[in-house]
């Protein structure tokens, strides 16, 4: 058996400041048909389990591209054009195979293009023809479209928010591709529209209780796997928003009836999953009457939804109140992170931070500022793998410790204080830049985690995130929805 791997992923927020170019790509990763000789990263990782699974099994491997870019705004159109057509000649150049697994984010967005990875998937399809199992592990902040669903044999997400969970999701694709591949299941996807702009945090119950349902449910009367497209709600898509996917063997009915009842159990439960989070004045008092380590995320600042990562918000407001034993980061300041590598170590600078982006990331900050550390090619792990900070600094200033670094990226794990030398455990409060992902490495270390809704690009509010592409014809926009 022939098997082809290979992708391109980024996830678009529509209403961000920053367009993805080549050079965005270049940071993240491309990989011209050796990127399971290279480090894994999180996104990369399915390929390298593919690979490991299809040679252990005999089958011969062909690989082509895979582009990674950290989440920004719509992908720059030549760009995309550029690495949707390499990957399609390598696919070409394969000549027949019988099973292509793509690692795809699933929202993202180029200048013409509302649906790259459809556009990907179903030029692969007119490549290979009905016979060849085409499947897709997405991120479940994906649009899933009418074109992925046509095209594709099998797509399958992470279930897990934060992401832990993607080496098992590339495992389950792997098999289920195989299986089909060697005609032992006929997989038949269908879709169920939930109505519903939410975020799902699964560690914690109702959200914990669903995956868990949608896991017992796998393997058992006919449904093969099942999926919660949570939807990317700051991409501009005629389709974001929640849908469940189901795939059965052979009963196109059957896969139809297990999505809605499960897309059905979601929507009963949204009352129950819907969190109004504090603003950042709302937290900040919160959190000083905590016994610490209290981790707030800064959530409208997540590079990883497509954020700047150089707001100041709530810097500002914790150096307007004198606070201490406040630790934060990551911001994205690469001429920051210059100006302290010439001073060196030690040094003790007048600093201009962050709000460098656009109006979203909030005014500069003045600081006098102290040098505590300076490193080269830092790394956090973002689960089992990997990810790059670049280089970073710790400054400190009045008691509050910031990490700085020149490569966008959200805060994943401790490791990104920890590894400049900062500790946590004398922290009072630890601001971290991101949504959920933190959630995994720095629960097991906090008193509390607060989710604030801070100022910024990626607004908690799904009420008013401005569409022009989708109706708003979904909960909470209308709270009394029926389905």
């Amino acid at each position: 058996m022939k098997v082809f791997i290979g992708g391109i992923a980024t996830e678009t927020n529509s209403f961000a400041p920053l367009p993805t170019g080549m050079i965005s790509f270049e940071e993240g990763m491309i990989a011209h048909g050796d990127a399971t000789a290279k480090q894994a990263e999180p996104f990369s990782a399915p390929l390298h389990f593919w690979r490991r699974m299809a040679k252990a099994a005999g089958h011969e491997v062909i690989e082509g591209l895979f582009a990674y870019a950290q989440p920004g705004g719509p992908t720059v159109k030549p760009v995309y054009e550029e690495l949707r057509d390499e990957l399609l000649q390598n696919l070409k150049d394969a000549g027949e195979v019988d099973v292509v697994l793509f690692g795809m984010h699933g929202a993202m967005i180029a200048d013409g293009y509302d649906d790259c990875e459809g556009d990907i998937i179903s030029r692969a399809r007119q490549i290979c023809g009905e016979k060849t199992i085409i499947g897709a592990e997405l991120d479940p902040h994906c649009h899933l479209t009418e074109r992925m669903l046509e095209n594709a044999n099998l797509l399958v997400c992470f279930k897990e928010y934060p992401h832990t969970d993607i080496p098992e999701r590339a495992e389950e694709l792997f098999g289920l591709a195989v299986s089909a591949a060697e005609g032992a299941t006929k997989p038949v996807m269908a879709d169920f529209d939930c109505r519903m702009i939410c975020a799902y945090h699964t560690p914690r119950e109702p959200m914990r209780g669903f995956v868990d349902a949608m896991k017992a449910a796998e393997g058992k009367d006919g449904v093969l796997s099942l999926s919660l497209a949570h939807g990317f709600p700051w991409g501009d898509s005629p389709r974001v928003g929640t849908r469940m996917v189901a795939i059965a063997d052979g009963v196109a009915s059957l896969a139809q009836r297990t999505a809605e009842t499960f897309g059905r159990k979601l929507f009963d439960m949204r009352w129950e999953l819907k969190r109004e989070y504090p603003d950042l004045h709302e937290a900040l008092d919160q959190a000083q009457k905590l016994k610490g380590p209290v981790v707030l995320a800064d959530t409208a600042d997540n590079p990883g939804g497509g954020a700047s990562s150089d707001a100041t918000f709530m810097l500002a407001e914790v150096l307007r109140r004198g606070l201490a034993d406040v630790a934060m980061g990551l911001f994205w300041d690469p001429i920051v992170v210059r100006i302290c590598r010439e001073a060196g170590e030690g040094a003790e600078l007048d600093l201009r931070l962050g709000g460098k982006c656009s109006p979203m990331s909030g005014d500069p900050v003045d600081i006098r500022a102290k040098v505590m550390a300076i490193r080269d090619d830092v790394q956090q792990h973002f689960g089992p793998t990997p990810s790059p900070i670049g280089n970073a600094v710790w400054l400190r200033t009045n008691g509050v410790d910031l990490i700085v670094n020149d490569i966008r990226t959200q805060t994943f794990h401790p490791e990104a204080f920890t590894a400049m030398g900062v500790d946590l455990a004398a922290c009072h409060m630890v601001v971290v830049k991101s949504s959920q992902h933190f959630y995994a490495g720095f629960s097991p270390i906090a008193s509390e985690v607060i989710y604030v809704a801070t100022p910024g690009s990626i607004t908690p509010d799904f009420k008013i995130i401005p569409y022009t592409k989708r109706e708003r014809n979904y909960w909470p926009v209308v709270e009394d929805l029926e389905l």
